[in-house]
């Protein structure tokens, strides 16, 4: 099945913008992954500066501008402990969703997202007759390899330099059957409609195209429920999707997930609170969910 969004953007998108987005997230991910291995410590701002190979003020100033945190918030959001307390607070996230509404605040969904499902046999044919536009970007959280169908908005990876190719490959796993077209003047819209908070807005909404079985899908959209800066467990999908034995289920289609970041997969974690395993790399879920804590904080 696919899903569908509108691609008319609010304004040209600023390319300096985004390469500096993409340099400041190189900083992010070295800070990040020091933050990783040491977490238990609480490392000081001097210690990750160190690590992130630039001064404690330049990292201080990258922070507050890149995640609306301090670095010590930063480190506080991404503790597992904090992911615990967030799963405590409900026997269920996912119903307390349900309870606040699809016109709640801070949700990525509400602010820019709808969609569409391709049919089963569109998918079962491999998307055949699809023609598939792509593009790479810089954005917040490396190089992003944005795929646009005629519908709107099909897929989206990301990767560190170096990994374009690898990247690609992966995305044209999904559907072999398809033409690809490499576009990135005209994909570059939608990559500035995805990760510039500005431009999220629900009268102008980004289309997406989930493509995928009908088990996926539901999955999928199941995900565009979780709200921004919350998290949910595999197990409660499952239930949510009225299927409670169907955890791992469940987990192999998150990891299917074709759209990152849009349609949240990596807000997903295990029932023990831990991050677990994320397709495009731990470090970059993180990164993730630090950048969103500074957008409801």
């Amino acid at each position: 099945m696919t899903r569908t969004a509108m691609l008319s953007p609010d304004r040209v998108p600023d390319i300096k913008e985004l390469h500096a987005a993409a340099d400041d997230y190189d900083v992010v991910r070295r800070a990040i992954a020091h933050i990783r291995g040491n977490w238990r410590q609480q490392p000081d701002i001097d210690t990750i500066a160190e690590a992130a190979k630039v001064t404690p003020t330049e990292l201080h100033h990258l922070f507050r501008r890149w995640a609306g945190l301090t670095p010590k918030a930063f480190l506080q959001a991404l503790t597992l402990d904090h992911a615990r307390r967030l799963l405590r607070d409900s026997a269920s996230v996912l119903e307390a969703t349900y309870e606040v509404g699809l016109s709640g605040p801070g949700r990525l969904h509400d602010l820019f997202v709808t969609h569409d499902a391709m049919s089963p046999g569109e998918w079962k044919a491999g998307g055949e007759g699809l023609t598939l536009r792509y593009g790479f970007h810089p954005s917040p959280f490396g190089i992003a390899l944005v795929m646009v169908a005629p519908r709107g908005l099909a897929g989206l990876a990301l990767a560190d330099s170096g990994e374009e190719s690898a990247a690609l490959a992966d995305m044209k796993s999904r559907w072999p059957r398809a033409t690809y077209v490499e576009d990135n003047e005209g994909t570059a819209a939608v990559a500035a409609r995805i990760f510039d908070p500005k431009l999220w807005r629900p009268d102008q909404p980004l289309r997406v195209v989930l493509i995928g079985t009908d088990f996926e899908v539901r999955v999928w959209e199941t995900l565009l429920k979780i709200p921004l800066g919350r998290f949910t467990t595999y197990s409660d999908i499952a239930r949510t999707l009225d299927n409670p034995k169907a955890a791992r289920a469940v987990g192999a289609a998150v990891g299917k997930n074709p759209v990152c970041f849009v349609v949240p997969c990596h807000r997903v974690i295990g029932k023990s609170g831990e991050l677990t395993g994320y397709h495009w790399g731990l470090t970059r879920k993180r990164a993730m969910l630090g950048w969103e804590a500074g957008r409801v904080a």
